[in-house]
């Protein structure tokens, strides 16, 4: 294309931005994702995309793609259409629409997109594409190291209960001289064997998650159905030396017969961390677990319930926070963050019942097994 046919394209795109871009988002309505998106959305910096184009015919250039692209950055159109809002897959094909609808423009007033105008309208089209890709390559990367930094900061938080159990229970026996004339120090070791099983099992989670690629896609269950009473009976076992050291008392009130459908790894550490998380707020209290079947499709509703300090009724929309604590300089906030993570995984509700100074009680609800 010789430099007046150049400045003729130029000129036109210009004149006819209006037309073009109608043209432009009538085709990208076309898309599933863009049919019902307004013209002011679909437009953002579309317009001056447009304009940077036959600014780029005006001037003429004689580089190619590879070249232009090692002159430095142009205008981020891509990545400010990712900022926005917009998947890399939607970006790609409306870029692409557009570079179709220049080529139309080109072919009805006689002009063929070939030589450098064909070079130029790629260079502008192909460098919004390619920082859309290397935006969404960057976002993506930064999600899966959030995922799993935010995974390791769960087990790393798993750890400290029954981390706690050993080492209350290992203070138990060396502090009490009448240990070996007792039934004490059998029922100790058996308690510190059994968090000492725990804590292996949570290191072998760590490795078979971290060697998978699915770890980085959120929380995968296992469910089958298993009797919810010796799971809650074995964790009031382990955690009762840490109940002790608080004179908080443990109830176990969950039907022997009660059958969940879940993945009972979970379960176990949402239990857990409800039970860790009451004791710590009800000293010289009472912490009573209970369950029944919450209606008739098979789903089951479990309850930790305490009479300890209680939560003030501003706090109750923030419990479930990361990182949201009481204040206490042993808490992360992160065990009830943990709790609804693996609840709401299960396609399961939890909500929290409080008052300060009256106790607390965290109601789970989760769905039967399908029919």
């Amino acid at each position: 294309m010789t430099p007046n046919n150049l400045e003729k394209l130029a000129r036109m795109i210009h004149q006819e931005r209006e037309s073009l871009l109608t043209l432009w988002r009538n085709q990208v309505r076309e898309l599933p994702s863009a049919k019902d998106l307004s013209t002011p959305t679909l437009n953002d910096h579309i317009p001056e995309l447009v304009l940077e184009i036959a600014r780029a015919l005006r001037l003429k250039s004689e580089t190619t793609i590879s070249e232009a692209l090692i002159e430095g950055t142009p205008p981020e159109h891509g990545r400010q259409r990712l900022k926005d809002g917009f998947d890399i897959e939607e970006v790609v094909a409306e870029y692409n629409i557009l570079r179709g609808c220049i080529h139309d423009l080109a072919d009805r007033n006689g002009l063929t997109l070939q030589g450098n105008s064909f070079h130029i309208v790629n260079r502008v089209l192909d460098q919004a594409i390619r920082l859309a890709v290397q935006t969404f390559a960057s976002q993506q990367a930064l999600q899966v190291k959030q995922r799993r930094e935010e995974y390791l900061a769960f087990v790393a938080h798993d750890l400290r209960t029954p981390l706690n159990a050993i080492f209350l229970s290992a203070r138990i026996l060396l502090s009490d001289p009448k240990s070996s004339e007792s039934a004490t120090p059998s029922k100790m070791l058996n308690t510190l064997l059994r968090n000492a099983q725990r804590l292996d099992a949570l290191v072998a989670k760590v490795i078979e998650e971290n060697v998978s690629v699915e770890a980085d896609n959120g929380v995968h269950l296992q469910r089958r159905q298993f009797d919810l009473w010796p799971l809650v009976e074995s964790l009031l076992q382990d955690l009762q030396p840490v109940a002790t050291a608080s004179t908080t008392q443990l109830k176990n009130e969950v039907p022997d017969d009660l059958v969940v459908f879940a993945d009972a790894s979970l379960i176990r550490r949402v239990i857990q961390n409800l039970i860790a998380n009451a004791i710590s707020h009800t000293p010289n209290g009472e912490i009573v677990i209970s369950a029944r079947e919450a209606n008739v499709d098979g789903s089951v509703f479990c309850s930790v319930r305490d009479n300890g300090s209680g939560i003030p009724a501003e706090m109750h929309d923030k419990v479930f926070d990361k990182f949201e604590t009481d204040g206490q300089a042993h808490g992360t906030g992160l065990g009830l963050t943990i709790v609804k993570t693996f609840v709401e995984a299960h396609g399961g509700t939890i909500v929290v019942q409080s008052q300060a100074g009256a106790g607390a009680e965290f109601q789970i609800t989760l769905p039967g097994k399908p029919v």
